[in-house]
């Protein structure tokens, strides 16, 4: 295999350099070419895909992780254990250069919380406080409530919302769309006197499951305590309003923000034989929401890209760059994690060539995004073309992820994302149900897959990819 790829691959770098840098070639010649270049990975791509297939390590692995430490959320003893138990199985694994890279990351406290309808009669509801939310006094806040549809309708009510806790109702559309109001919410409740807020909780309905997430305060406002509630409790509270009742609330939240404390971000490398500084990045993130045990979100990327590289050791397949695995800390609320790899490798993302980052769930996965040049395009779609036996072939417009993208941009370093059949993926979005079991150990083996053929590849062509 090495003395047919020296030979081979070469003579095909240059007719696709040629190709991609706008000479006209034949489209018959054009095929020939990409054929010829990605022969030499058929092989190795068959190689990986039957053994990623072939057992369920990755999803024992992410089992054995929600097991041992349950959530992960930023700042938790939870997440520090979970920390140094990578770093050791990354080691026993044979990677290497493993290590942890400091990062200064907010600390959150949640807390015992609830919420009750008072009046007209007493009901329990079901909540979970957002994520940086203020606590209420020990007593909780009694108040009367606002239901409101959107922004627009609480602008018209304005001068009904002094003294009161206001619920957005806001049916789930898209995230997009749907998670503003859980953001932003809370400050543009308090801008008309409301003291405390609560957002429909952002998902499709799923069986009374509140999903958390982050409150973003507006530094010039007041903070009041911010929580979401299940689509269905919120549609009670929308129905007793419509009735003409007067409902009053008890929210009661304990939660608090603590000073800063230090975590870590993890690495892992498989070094290059012939470019070890020139550097492809797989990465997700390691922390999680304090409510299930961040399996898909985003224990699942975590592990799918740690896979690939013990998948390519155990096969013996050493590219010619860096492969460089990276968990992630703090993806939730501030992306300090993201940051502070910037920041400890501004120096070298210039010779960054790829930057993917799983955080889409591990679901059946369909292809990849992809953020970069036309040249870089057309090489991840043929090397995507491997992945056709697994139906995850296809390449979009648009890769890149929150935690790769500060580096992305402050590099202008080319980015992907694993795209997957994300149907069941907000339905259990920072909820309770957010758990192993929601996962196929064969849909989470087919995602270990395509990061490792595509970094792989990607890793190992004679021209770095784009040029």
């Amino acid at each position: 295999m090495p003395t047919r790829r020296n030979r081979v691959l070469p003579a095909v770098a240059c007719v696709l350099g040629f190709t991609v840098a706008g000479a006209h070639l034949p489209r018959a010649l054009f095929a020939q070419a990409t054929a010829a270049w990605l022969e030499v990975y058929r092989e190795p791509a068959r190689r990986i895909v039957d053994l990623a297939a072939s057992n369920d390590a990755a999803w024992q692995r992410l089992a054995e992780l929600g097991d041992l430490f349950g959530h992960r959320l930023t700042g938790s003893p939870a997440l520090e254990k979970a920390i140094a138990w990578a770093v050791a199985e990354m080691k026993k694994n044979g990677l290497e250069n493993v290590h942890t890279e400091p990062a200064m990351v907010p600390h959150w406290v949640r807390g015992a919380e609830s919420i009750e309808i008072v009046s007209p009669s007493p009901q329990r509801l079901v909540m979970l406080g957002l994520g940086g939310s203020v606590g209420t006094p020990p007593q909780g806040i009694e108040a009367e409530l606002l239901v409101v549809r959107d922004f627009a309708e609480l602008e018209s009510k304005a001068a009904s919302v002094r003294g009161r806790i206001v619920l957005f109702n806001v049916p789930y559309t898209n995230y997009g769309e749907t998670v503003q109001y859980r953001a932003s919410g809370a400050s543009r409740a308090a801008k008309h006197g409301a003291i405390a807020s609560l957002v429909r909780s952002v998902g499709p309905v799923g069986l009374r499951t509140p999903h958390t997430g982050a409150v973003r305060y507006d530094k010039d406002l007041p903070q009041i305590p911010a929580a979401a509630v299940t689509a269905e409790d919120a549609e009670q509270l929308q129905r007793m309003q419509d009735r003409g009742s007067r409902v009053v609330l008890c929210l009661k939240m304990e939660a608090k923000m603590l000073p800063d404390v230090e975590s870590a971000n993890v690495i892992a490398e498989l070094r290059g034989r012939e470019r070890p500084d020139e550097i492809v990045v797989v990465a997700g993130h390691f922390d999680s929401w304090d409510v299930g045990t961040g399996a898909t979100d985003d224990g699942g990327g975590c592990v799918a890209t740690w896979e690939a590289l013990r998948i390519l050791k155990r096969l013996g397949l050493r590219p010619r760059r860096t492969i460089r695995v990276v968990l992630f800390v703090n993806e939730e609320t501030e992306q300090r994690g993201g940051y502070a790899y910037r920041d400890q490798h501004r120096a070298e993302l210039d010779a960054h060539v790829l930057m993917l980052e799983s955080d889409s769930g591990v679901f059946r996965p369909l292809g990849f995004g992809f953020s970069g040049d036309d040249a870089g395009r057309a090489s991840v779609a043929a090397i995507a073309s491997l992945l056709s036996g697994i139906g995850a072939d296809r390449v979009t417009d648009g890769g890149g992820g929150a935690d790769i993208g500060p580096s992305v941009q402050a590099g202008k370093v080319p980015s992907m994302s694993l795209t997957v059949d994300g149907s069941r993926y907000f339905l259990i979005h920072h909820t309770p149900a957010d758990t192993v079991d929601r996962i196929d150990p064969a849909d989470l083996a087919r995602c270990v897959a395509a990061i490792a053929v595509m970094s792989y590849v990607v890793a190992d062509m004679p021209q770095r990819l784009g040029r």
